[in-house]
């Protein structure tokens, strides 16, 4: 009989633990903290915000939602309910940690390809930001290529736990 999954060892593997997400997410947060900064500090001096500050800050919040997610689904992570998870046996274990996987892929792909549609509309059409007046596709093009990302993190942990049995 094999034991059931774990929860957070599913892609542990020596060396794992600093992943592009780790990097890229502490990046983004260190920006996202830096132009909130500025602006609170021109607001403060000026009495005036800068007017980017919010359009950029709202695309890097979105852009640090999906690539905190990928860690969270590269480290098996994700939300669960444990009280359905934890009781049963190690085989309904093994089942729902596999459906849990795939339901992450198939949500994060269907967002990745809406997000797609999005971007293709705003850059078609040739939307502006209301803020900036720069095209609103340089904003909307990163939800679907983190989506893709996260997608395919839930792709290596559904892969990774289907091989454990």
């Amino acid at each position: 009989m094999t034991e059931p999954p774990k929860r957070g060892d599913a892609t542990e593997t020596p060396g794992s633990r600093l992943r592009w997400e780790d990097w890229l997410g502490g990046a983004v947060l260190a920006l996202l903290a830096l132009i909130t900064f500025a602006n609170v500090l021109a607001r403060y001096f000026t009495n005036q915000s800068f007017a980017w500050t919010e359009e950029i800050s709202v695309s890097l919040m979105v852009v640090l939602t999906l690539v905190a997610a990928g860690a969270a689904v590269a480290r098996d992570r994700h939300i669960r309910i444990e009280l359905f998870f934890g009781k049963g046996s190690p085989a309904r274990q093994r089942r729902l940690a596999l459906l849990s996987a795939a339901a992450t892929l198939l949500a994060f792909a269907l967002l990745a390809a809406l997000g797609g549609r999005l971007a293709w509309d705003d850059y078609q059409y040739e939307v502006t930001s209301p803020g900036i007046g720069v095209p609103q596709w340089w904003y909307t093009a990163g939800l679907p290529v983190f989506a893709l990302a996260v997608a395919a993190r839930a792709l290596q942990l559904f892969v990774r736990l289907w091989r454990r049995a």
